[in-house]
């Protein structure tokens, strides 16, 4: 079963920076989508960034702070954060999906989910 390993999250002061790593047991060439989502205890997941081949897109919350990117060089995908807040604070997932064909030649979606790092941002 794919994998997906997050690292890169820890306890910062605001206005501090981290980045975060997200390493599939596979190749991250597969992945053709991933996307970072982030939840904090009793609330809703929360789609904080995503990559799609070479497009990005990005919460409103997170604009301007935030930089996905991916580097097929070293199987990583990243979340660059800079500039981060109390309410960044969050438990953050890595997502990936991919595709493969079926035995009559259609395309299938596989989606898969990571266990997440701790983010915690505090003065």
């Amino acid at each position: 079963q794919v994998q997906l390993v997050e690292s890169g999250g820890g306890l910062v002061r605001p206005g501090g920076s981290l980045r975060l790593s997200c390493t599939p047991s596979t190749s991250l060439a597969a992945f053709h989508y991933m996307a970072w989502y982030r939840q904090a205890p009793g609330t809703a997941s929360e789609l904080v960034a995503s990559i799609l081949t070479s497009t990005t897109k990005y919460a409103d919350s997170v604009k301007g702070r935030f930089t996905i990117s991916r580097d097929n060089a070293k199987n990583t995908l990243y979340l660059q954060m800079n500039n981060l807040k109390p309410e960044d604070t969050a438990i953050y997932l890595c997502n990936a999906e991919s595709t493969h064909l079926d035995y009559e030649g259609d395309t299938e979606y596989d989606e898969y989910w990571g266990q997440g790092t701790q983010v915690t941002v505090s003065p």
